[in-house]
């Protein structure tokens, strides 16, 4: 009976462990706000989901999502070209968020505007086929 009891733990310890997996939208680059985005499962029990949003080349903006050790969360930092560069290639802030799926931001004012724009140009498309 003992033996039950326990084969019965052992498997229901496995299925909550693995229920306790994070999962997270992963998106390796994306420019402008619009990055592509898949789910990952975050391997390390101390890994969070990351938003990262940033600045390459002075004026472009990039972001980044994924899992994330928490030592390394709401952190800036400077990524360089080569391991014994002095030139910064971008700079990159990642928050973190602690439950799944949390790491999918709005839609900021770049997709706000590639909405706008496309609603604009449909319409004056119609209106001229229409005239």
């Amino acid at each position: 009976m003992n033996r039950i009891l326990c084969g019965v733990f052992a498997l229901g310890l496995v299925f909550a462990v693995a229920q306790a997996q994070l999962q997270c939208y992963k998106c390796d680059i994306g420019f402008f706000g619009a990055c592509i985005t898949t789910t990952t499962t975050c391997s390390g029990l101390t890994d969070q989901c990351f938003n990262g949003v940033g600045t390459a080349a002075l004026f472009m903006k990039i972001n980044m999502k994924g899992c994330l050790a928490v030592s390394s969360c709401n952190q800036t930092s400077d990524v360089a070209f080569g391991s014994n560069s002095n030139s910064t290639i971008y700079k990159m802030t990642k928050t973190c968020c602690s439950t799944n799926l949390c790491n999918l931001a709005p839609r900021g004012a770049y997709g706000s505007l590639l909405s706008i724009t496309l609603l604009t140009l449909t319409g004056a498309m119609i209106t001229g086929a229409l005239v």
